[in-house]
């Protein structure tokens, strides 16, 4: 019987210590970075469901510290952007009334404060305040949110 036991506590220690090294290793390169989920995501500009706008493309300039975003507007009415936030870093973009055409695209260049380098990544909130109508202030005034994830080139 002792035979038995002692069989059976070298195998669970045998199994023990291969699991604790193979945690280890796993460890490690989660500390330093090899399994970051952040490197291998791909870019991504999203703005919330029902506001009638999307994201469709965005891009990124370290020397004039801009990022720039593409927006659809998909509703039979035009949209008037006051002002768009972006969290991290902090660009904005401030001009009220930018119309956007009913199932039209426009460019928006946010100015980044604390300036972007190359390489950074990019990956903040986007908050967009609009108002939809045929002349700007016609509506009620909106708000909608999204997410950016960019590396900047």
């Amino acid at each position: 019987m002792l035979r038995k036991a002692q069989a059976a506590m070298e195998f669970l220690m045998t199994y023990g210590w291969a699991i604790l090294v193979v945690l280890i290793a796993i460890g490690a390169l989660a500390y330093f970075g090899v399994l970051s989920p952040d490197k291998f995501l791909p870019d991504k500009c999203t703005i919330g469901t029902g506001s009638g706008l999307f994201c469709e493309d965005a891009t990124s300039d370290a020397t004039a510290d801009t990022v720039t975003l593409r927006i659809k507007n998909i509703e039979t009415d035009s949209a008037w952007v006051d002002s768009i936030t972006l969290s991290t870093p902090a660009c904005s973009f401030a001009t009220a009334n930018t119309q956007i055409a009913a199932d039209s695209t426009h460019d928006f260049v946010l100015a980044c404060a604390g300036g972007l380098n190359s390489g950074d990544k990019i990956k903040g909130d986007l908050t967009i305040t609009y108002d939809v109508g045929a002349s700007a202030g016609a509506g009620l005034s909106k708000s909608t949110t999204g997410q950016l994830v960019k590396i900047v080139p």
